[in-house]
């Protein structure tokens, strides 16, 4: 299980409707059942994962987050979870729009690109680097749009989006992020945690 699942899992409350964009194999679904006894719903891009997910009895939809969202009414779900996945659309900014639309909150976390091994491995040897949290290459990585934690935080405010929780997360080990640290954290975490709404 991701490091991160548990702490969105903290940020959710019991009994709520949650929507998982791109839910994978259906391993934070479950958790947040067995731990939330939430009413969890998913979307997932690849055929063979929505199986996987359906075999386990999960409810989700085999579709493209990017286009199939706008099926989804108005505050239809209490959390919209989006997790590593927002650098992998080629429109991230209505993505982030749709989730808000029909989420009344939303949970979104993106692997680091500012965390220092990252700027390190690129100032030293000059290549993209490879790391758990963007374990592909160059050449075959789905993602597109990567960002740091300063991005999305800059991001959110110019879009006036309410970061109601930013946490950052090193080690494992989740902290705040605040004006006055966003500097520090945009360099020593490798994932951010956010809980946005309007």
């Amino acid at each position: 299980m991701k490091p991160e699942f548990k702490i969105i899992s903290d940020l959710i409350s019991e009994e709520s409707r949650v929507l998982d964009v791109g839910c994978g194999d259906g391993i934070l679904m479950e958790f947040l059942i067995k731990e939330k006894n939430v009413d969890v719903r998913g979307i997932e891009i690849s055929k063979s994962k929505a199986q996987n997910c359906i075999s386990k009895g999960l409810t989700i939809i085999e579709g493209n987050a990017e286009k199939d969202l706008e099926q989804f009414p108005d505050k239809s779900f209490d959390y919209v979870v989006l997790s590593q996945t927002l650098q992998a659309f080629f429109n991230p900014e209505k993505v982030i729009n749709e989730l808000l639309r029909i989420g009344k909150q939303a949970i979104v976390t993106i692997p680091n690109f500012g965390y220092w091994k990252i700027r390190l491995h690129l100032l030293l040897k000059g290549t993209m680097p490879v790391t758990r949290t963007l374990p592909d290459e160059w050449y075959n990585t789905p993602n597109i749009h990567l960002c740091t934690i300063k991005d999305f935080v800059f991001f959110s405010k110019k879009n006036r989006f309410k970061l109601s929780k930013s946490l950052a997360l090193r080690h494992n080990r989740p902290s705040l992020i605040k004006d006055k640290n966003l500097g520090i954290k945009n360099l020593s975490s490798n994932l951010g945690i956010f809980l946005i709404e309007r």
